[in-house]
C-alpha cells in the first residue's frame, strides 16, 4: 500500500513531468496542502524533502517552493548553455536562426516524438560574429507544445529549453567528422574541415524532449567532463 507521502511525491512529481507544473511554478503552501490530502505538516514537508533531493523542486526560505529549474549538472557530461560558454572567455555570444519549421515526425523520429509533430530548428552559434558551430534540433511539440509560440531571435533553442523544461534523462553521442554541404557554408569553411560533432538527445519521464546535432569547429572548441562522485 503507498503511504501518503508517496502519494503527494508521485502526484506532484507526475504535474512536473508533465509540465503541468512549469519550471519556476510557485507550488501550493504547506497548509494547503496539508487541507488538499488531509495530513500532517510532517508527512507534507516529508514528502517536499523528498522531491528537493530528487532536484524537482525549490525550496526558498521566506519566499516558498518553486519548481526547480533543470538540473544541468545531474548527467557526466553536462548539457552546456553556449551562451554562458561563450561569455565565459570573454567573446561576445550570438545565434542565428536559419531555419524554423513545423512538420510530421518521420519514421526516424518517432522515436522522439511519437506520432506528433516536431519543430524543426537549424541555425548557427557565434562568437564575436564568426560561426563556432552549426546547430541541428528537433523539439518534440507533444512535449514542449509552447515551443511552437517561441521566435527564438533573443535567445538560443538550446537556451530557451534549458531554462524552461525540466528533464530526467539524457544521452549524448560525440564523434568527429569533417564539414560538407550546408554545415560548410554556414561555418565559412572548406568541405572537409575537422569537426567535432555532439548529438544529445533528452527525454522527460518517457517522453522525448529535444534531439540536437552541432557541428563544432574542431581548432575552436573542446569538451571537458569531469569524473568522479565530487565533480562538479
Amino acid at each position: 500500500m503507498t503511504s501518503l507521502h508517496a502519494r503527494i511525491v508521485g502526484e506532484i512529481e507526475a504535474d512536473i513531468l508533465s509540465g503541468a507544473l512549469a519550471a519556476g511554478a510557485r507550488l501550493p503552501v504547506e497548509q494547503e496542502l496539508m487541507r488538499r490530502y488531509d495530513c500532517s505538516r510532517m508527512t507534507v514537508s516529508k514528502a517536499l524533502g523528498e522531491l528537493t533531493r530528487r532536484g524537482l523542486i525549490d525550496r526558498r526560505k521566506r519566499a516558498g517552493t518553486f519548481v526547480g529549474r533543470p538540473r544541468v549538472h545531474s548527467v557526466v557530461l553536462d548539457i552546456p548553455d553556449l551562451a554562458q560558454e561563450v561569455a565565459a572567455r570573454g567573446q561576445a555570444y550570438a545565434y542565428c536562426l536559419a531555419e524554423r519549421r513545423i512538420r510530421a515526425a518521420s519514421d526516424a523520429e518517432r522515436a522522439l516524438a511519437g506520432a506528433g509533430k516536431v519543430l524543426q530548428l537549424d541555425g548557427v552559434h557565434l562568437a564575436d560574429g564568426l560561426p563556432l558551430a552549426v546547430e541541428e534540433r528537433l523539439v518534440s511539440l507533444a512535449s514542449v507544445p509552447e515551443a511552437a509560440d517561441a521566435l527564438f531571435e533573443d535567445v538560443s533553442p538550446g537556451g530557451w529549453l534549458l531554462h524552461h523544461v525540466p528533464w530526467t534523462e539524457a544521452e549524448t553521442r560525440i564523434a568527429a567528422d569533417g564539414a560538407s554541404g550546408v554545415i560548410a557554408e554556414r561555418l565559412g569553411v572548406a568541405a572537409g574541415t575537422p569537426c567535432l560533432v555532439i548529438e544529445r538527445t533528452t527525454w522527460r519521464g518517457d517522453a522525448g524532449v529535444t534531439f540536437v546535432r552541432q557541428h563544432f569547429l574542431g581548432a575552436h572548441y573542446d569538451l571537458v567532463a569531469r569524473f568522479g562522485p565530487g565533480a562538479r
